[in-house]
């Protein structure tokens, strides 16, 4: 094995030399807006928990009344004997939340791409593919076989002519974007994208990973796609669409055929996170709110959704910054490449209904504190 090790160990130099190797930390949730690492205790701005859901009471008791009733684990795909009670409810809830005539549950939104994509498209197809889409589209996009063109992020002029054409050349057409991305934060223009598929019979899938129970769609698509393990607070992915569709991939989507279905308690607290969307409309609102008031202190672009990226570019500066932000008390991650685009090195800050404006406005005077913006204005975000 001396070769194996020898190969993973000129990888890693290369990557430190880069500042691009990753290291765990470990962490602990102390509360919904704060961690535990080591010694300190943060406010994390890291978190994709936007509902602050993770620690509600209500979804950790339908987790554990889950166990209690039904195991830890689902024990069999479900194409076997994992298809238990809870995993029926939640899919008719998710078509319900998104007005679709059924849903399917996979055990991450990573497998539900990687999944639902190749299931839709194959050798002979055309998949069309924004530059900035997440990883597992692309993954899930280069698994089809189809063939893969991308078209600059949100230019919906360059979509349609790439439809006009390359259409022809494929059987099937499939469009992959977000509603919200994730390391932008800036949203998809549904309704003119969804428009432009239309009118070449291409279909739109869209991840929902970011937006859903934060941000009120526009525009709904035949393909939608997205988490249990951000907004809900849970773990889990979905594709809510049509009965026919939903039916091929309890077939064909080899992610969730050859998968152990989800756990109970991860589809009793998903559950649970849902109705506590019914009961408090207010916690969806409440992340954008305050995302906006970060960004008029510090004078940016009013924040479209609950996360809002500080463009740093170089990866070394990006993780200088974000450990100076820990000093201060906050847990702010530097993202770098491959995550996001060589030279686009950022602090990535995830603003939860956890937080409040007090965080919100120390976080903007540690931000100016070591260096990572200019001089804030509170009164504006007051």
């Amino acid at each position: 094995m001396d070769s194996l090790d020898a190969f993973a160990a000129a990888k890693l130099e290369t990557l430190d030399a880069a500042n691009l190797r990753r290291r765990l930390i470990p962490t602990t949730r102390t509360s919904p807006a704060h961690v535990r690492r080591g010694d300190r205790t943060l406010i994390s701005f890291s978190c994709n928990d936007y509902l602050g859901l993770a620690q509600h009471p209500r979804v950790k008791a339908a987790a554990i009344a889950a166990v209690e009733r039904y195991g830890a684990g689902a024990g069999a795909s479900r194409l076997v004997t994992g298809d238990h009670p809870l995993l029926g409810q939640l899919e008719a809830r998710l078509a319900g939340f998104k007005g679709t005539e059924a849903a399917l549950v996979f055990g991450s939104g990573y497998l539900a791409n990687i999944g639902v994509i190749p299931a839709l498209a194959g050798p002979g197809d055309l998949v069309l593919l924004d530059e900035l889409s997440h990883a597992c589209m692309v993954s899930g996009a280069r698994l089809s076989g189809a063939r893969i063109v991308t078209f600059a992020h949100n230019d919906m002029n360059q979509l349609a002519e790439l439809l006009a054409a390359e259409r022809h050349h494929g059987a099937h057409a499939l469009v992959l974007t977000e509603r919200v991305f994730s390391m932008d934060g800036d949203q998809a223009p549904l309704p003119a994208l969804l428009a432009i598929a239309q009118a070449y019979d291409a279909w739109t899938l869209v991840d929902d990973a970011h937006g859903l129970g934060v941000v009120a769609p526009d525009a709904l698509a035949p393909l939608e796609l997205g988490t249990l393990s951000k907004a809900l607070g849970s773990l889990g992915g979905y594709l809510c669409a049509s009965t026919p569709v939903i039916d091929l991939l309890k077939s064909r989507a080899r992610s969730f055929v050859y998968a152990t279905g989800l756990p109970p308690a991860s589809a009793a607290a998903a559950l649970a996170a849902l109705d506590i969307l019914d009961d408090e409309p207010e916690r969806s609102r409440r992340p954008l709110t305050l995302a906006r008031r970060f960004t008029a202190a510090l004078g940016l672009a009013p924040a479209m959704s609950a996360i809002v990226p500080i463009p740093v570019g170089d990866a070394t500066r990006a993780l200088a910054l974000s450990a100076a932000l820990a000093e201060q008390g906050m847990l702010v991650v530097a993202i770098r490449p491959p995550t996001v685009p060589p030279g686009t090195a950022r602090l990535r800050v995830a603003f939860s209904a956890a937080h409040d404006e007090a965080d919100v406005d120390a976080l903007v005077q540690a931000m100016a504190d070591v260096g990572a913006v200019g001089t804030p204005s509170l009164e504006t975000a007051g």
